[in-house]
C-alpha cells in the first residue's frame, strides 16, 4: 500500500514541476510517462500550429503526433537558454515548414529560397498594409506563401513574439530577422494582390 501510494505522489509531484525540470527528468531517466505531461501541457498549442500550416484536421493531428515523437528524441537538444515554449515553437515550425517543402517537392521551383532573394532589397512594408488584408484572400495568400515566409509571419503576426525571440528561435541576427520579415511582408502583398477578389 505504502509503495503504491509513493508511486501516485511521485506522478503528482512530476506533473507540478517547471517545464525545465520536467525536461531534465525526462531525458535523464528516458521516461515516456513523464512525456506524456509535457504532451499535455503543449499537445493543444502545437496542434494549432500545424493547423496554420496544413488544410485538415486529421492531417495536423498526424503532424502533431510526428512532432512529438521526433520532441521526444531530439528534447536533449533543450538547453534551457530560452523558455521551453518558445523552442518548441520554433521546433514545430521547423517540422512544419519541412513537412510542407517535403510534400510539395515536385512544386519546389514555386519556393523562393530566401537566400536567392539577398541582393534585391525592398522598400520597407509597414504593418498596417498587413492588417488592412481581408481575411479569406489572406488565408489563401499565406497558403501560397513559402513555408519560410510563411513561418517568420506566422510568429510575428500570429504569436506575437518580439524581434528577439524569433532571432533566438530561428538563429539570425536581429537585422536579418528584420530583413526577413520585410520581405516575407512584401511577398504576402505580391501574391494578395494578385489574388481575384
Amino acid at each position: 500500500m505504502t509503495i503504491s501510494k509513493n508511486k501516485v505522489d511521485k506522478e503528482l509531484n512530476y506533473s507540478s514541476l517547471e517545464d525545465n525540470q520536467l525536461i531534465e527528468q525526462i531525458v535523464k531517466n528516458n521516461d515516456s510517462k513523464l512525456f506524456g505531461i509535457l504532451y499535455d501541457r503543449y499537445s493543444n498549442i502545437v496542434y494549432n500550429k500545424c493547423m496554420s500550416f496544413v488544410k485538415s484536421k486529421d492531417e495536423a493531428q498526424d503532424v502533431t503526433h510526428d512532432i512529438f515523437i521526433k520532441l521526444f528524441f531530439q528534447l536533449k537538444k533543450f538547453k534551457g537558454d530560452a523558455k521551453f515554449s518558445s523552442w518548441l515553437y520554433s521546433f514545430t515550425y521547423n517540422f512544419c515548414v519541412n513537412y510542407i517543402q517535403r510534400k510539395y517537392q515536385k512544386n519546389k521551383e514555386t519556393f523562393q529560397s530566401l537566400d536567392n532573394l539577398q541582393n534585391h532589397p525592398y522598400d520597407e512594408i509597414d504593418d498596417s498594409e498587413i492588417f488592412k488584408m481581408q481575411a479569406e484572400r489572406l488565408k489563401t495568400s499565406l497558403k501560397t506563401l513559402d513555408p519560410n515566409d510563411k513561418m517568420i509571419l506566422l510568429m510575428k503576426y500570429m504569436d506575437g513574439m518580439s524581434l528577439k525571440e524569433i532571432q533566438h528561435s530561428i538563429g539570425v541576427g536581429e537585422s536579418a530577422v528584420k530583413m526577413r520579415i520585410n520581405r516575407a511582408k512584401q511577398r504576402l502583398l505580391d501574391i494578395y494582390k494578385n489574388i481575384d477578389q
